[in-house]
């Protein structure tokens, strides 16, 4: 299966030099190679059976994945990625003629945080204890069960669903046919050899709620261009939280939530089971699609591409149901996410002739979505509940693992790609 490839906004350089009085910027193509180069990424996490910061849990575990470092104030770089409730800003920025940069500063508005931000490159990971080429591993044993996939909106199942998935006698063809999952993810915030990132091991500090990113931005430190300095407009700021509402109408599911003015679409889906214990995918899609790549970011021409196709919800749309009859009495897991405005700008602006040399001194690009969790049939008092009774249950149990509501089939994915 291969993902649906994307390609970068276009953001022409007359345009934003005309609406923010800045030096001319383009937009940044694929095949130049900027001297200076930053990442940025933005994200708002809510809902329920979420932590709140980035303290441990899944936050802490996703921010060393990404190469991040507990900050002195407990933020942690990879955060944008770990699904904690909160605002969230990761940073990395490179300059192509120093690969072993240790540190840079970001200067921000002062409606974000004050002084400039401190990017450290993350320290390597541990050595391992062991030598995996020793480790023989053995092949994953063969799933077995029931994968079911339904989508759309709406209070009745659609004819011709859902899409089966035997896993015991499925062949690859039909894995293929199932695991149809859109995404045109790029690469954003990461951490790496000489690329400082932010947060970092010197700056912990977590993004006020109040914060803003609109307005100048500026990087510095060793090799690093002066002239890498850049304005974000209203539409590249800080999403607000997605408050996704839930009501039972006769056993449809129906969904709301608040709109967002700078959204560019909308996706649903959830994950639970049914009375026979089959795994069960619903997504909010007019067409078949396990939404396993779309609850991330995407490219600007990938959302629009998709909400052509009726993949992705309206930016006006602010309703979805699920229809009757597609899970069992524990419900799932539940995700709504807002596709931001993503930007990409390059400076000096690239030459009308395709053919005249090209060498941008500088680029950026900044990806921005705001995500919101719960459990399906589950919102508000009810959920806070359920969070309540969950603590309880891991005082007593701490070696239980897993959400609630997730059914055992969720356990087949592990099989199913060998972990």
């Amino acid at each position: 299966m291969k993902p649906v490839p994307g390609k970068s906004a276009v953001v022409t350089g007359a345009v934003l030099s005309a609406i923010l009085h800045i030096p001319m910027a383009s937009a940044a193509p694929d095949t130049a190679t900027p001297a200076a180069q930053a990442w940025i990424d933005v994200a708002t996490f809510s809902g329920m059976g979420m932590p709140m910061g980035g303290m441990g849990g899944m936050g802490g575990a996703l921010g060393g994945m990404f190469g991040g470092k507990l900050g002195g104030d407990g933020n942690t770089f990879g955060n944008t990625q770990a699904m904690s409730a909160g605002r969230w800003v990761d940073v990395t920025v490179r300059e192509r003629a120093t690969p072993a940069l240790d540190e840079a500063r970001q200067a921000v508005p002062e409606g974000f945080l004050s002084p400039a931000l401190e990017l450290r490159t993350p320290k390597n990971a541990p050595a391992a204890t062991r030598d995996d080429d020793d480790v023989k591993h053995e092949p994953p044993e063969k799933p077995k069960g029931r994968m079911l996939l339904y989508w759309g909106c709406g209070s009745e199942i659609r004819p011709g669903q859902p899409r089966v998935l035997d896993m015991a006698t499925a062949s690859v063809a039909d894995y293929g046919k199932f695991f149809v999952a859109r995404s045109a993810t790029q690469r954003g915030a990461h951490g790496a050899a000489g690329r400082p990132v932010w947060p970092s091991s010197a700056d912990g500090r977590m993004v006020p709620a109040n914060a803003s990113l609109v307005g100048e931005h500026a990087f510095s430190g060793k090799g690093i261009p002066d002239g890498f300095r850049f304005k974000l407009p209203p539409a590249q700021d800080l999403m607000p939280a997605l408050v996704l509402e839930q009501a039972d109408k006769a056993g449809v599911t129906a969904l709301s939530w608040n709109a967002i003015a700078t959204a560019r679409a909308y996706f649903v889906s959830a994950m639970g089971s049914n009375a026979k214990e089959d795994m069960v995918m619903w997504t909010s899609s007019e067409l078949a699609d396990t939404g396993f790549g779309l609850m991330d970011y995407q490219t600007n021409a990938a959302v629009d591409r998709w909400l052509k196709e009726k993949v992705l919800l309206a930016p006006g749309t602010t309703t979805c149901s699920v229809p009757k009859g597609i899970f069992g009495d524990d419900g799932g897991m539940l995700r709504l996410i807002a596709y931001g405005d993503e930007l990409n700008l390059a400076h000096p602006p690239r030459p009308r002739d395709p053919k005249a040399k090209w060498d941008p001194v500088w680029a950026v690009k900044l990806r921005v979505k705001s995500v919101a969790s719960g459990m399906l049939g589950m919102s508000g008092a009810a959920q806070e509940r359920g969070d309540a009774r969950r603590e309880q249950g891991k005082a007593r149990d701490d070696g239980a693992q897993g959400l609630p509501g997730l059914p055992q089939p969720v356990e087949l994915l592990k099989g199913l790609f060998g972990r």
